[in-house]
């Protein structure tokens, strides 16, 4: 099976504060994969480093067959990212927010589509501000995936959802791989990541 991500001894240090020490991990291609551990515990950092967003200390990685610190632009269009955070996006519809991400990439979800498969078809016209906190976490999962990427990143997608909003975003989740995309995501749950990894 193919690799999507391999890291070995991936390490971050900020000064004398080892952040992340001495990773080793391989996702292949097609599977989820659950990053477990509490607050504090470098998921985060490692999540940003395979991501291209921050340098390693050391180590060697490679995410869909490329060093992430080389910051190309055709491999960015292959990695989709959810950050913890929930997103504000304004005053402007569900439509709107995809239809505007969606320019950034060569290939995009037709904004109809991907607003069905998100789950929030009846919401396509209403504004991002008048979701609730499960809507808004499916439309943030939406901007993460509108470019059709084959990698997806999903820091900690749950925290502070109530039962049945994690257990949509499961379903999402499951819906995502379904389709052969990778997933990655970061968890403090142990449920979550039996349910899902």
């Amino acid at each position: 099976m193919l690799e999507a991500i391999i890291a070995n001894g991936l390490r971050k240090t900020y000064g004398d504060f080892v952040a992340v020490d001495n990773v080793d991990l391989q996702v292949n291609q097609g599977e989820v994969f659950a990053f477990l551990g509490p607050n504090g515990a470098g998921k985060t950092t490692t999540i940003d480093i395979l991501t291209g967003a921050q340098r390693r200390t050391s180590g060697s990685v490679s995410v869909l067959g490329q060093d992430p610190q080389l910051d190309d632009r055709e491999w960015r269009s292959r990695v989709g990212v959810v950050p913890q955070g929930t997103a504000v996006y304004g005053d402007v519809t569900v439509k709107e927010v995809i239809d505007h991400f969606g320019a950034f990439y060569p290939d995009p979800f037709r904004t109809s589509e991907l607003i069905d498969l998100v789950g929030l078809g009846a919401k396509t016209n209403v504004l991002s501000s008048k979701l609730s906190g499960g809507q808004r976490r499916r439309l943030d999962v939406a901007v993460g995936v509108v470019g059709r990427p084959e990698l997806l990143f999903l820091d900690e997608p749950t925290t502070g959802l109530d039962p049945e909003a994690r257990r949509e975003s499961w379903e999402l989740v499951r819906l995502l791989s379904a389709r052969g995309m990778t997933t990655v995501l970061t968890t403090h749950y142990l449920d979550e990541a039996q349910e899902l990894a």
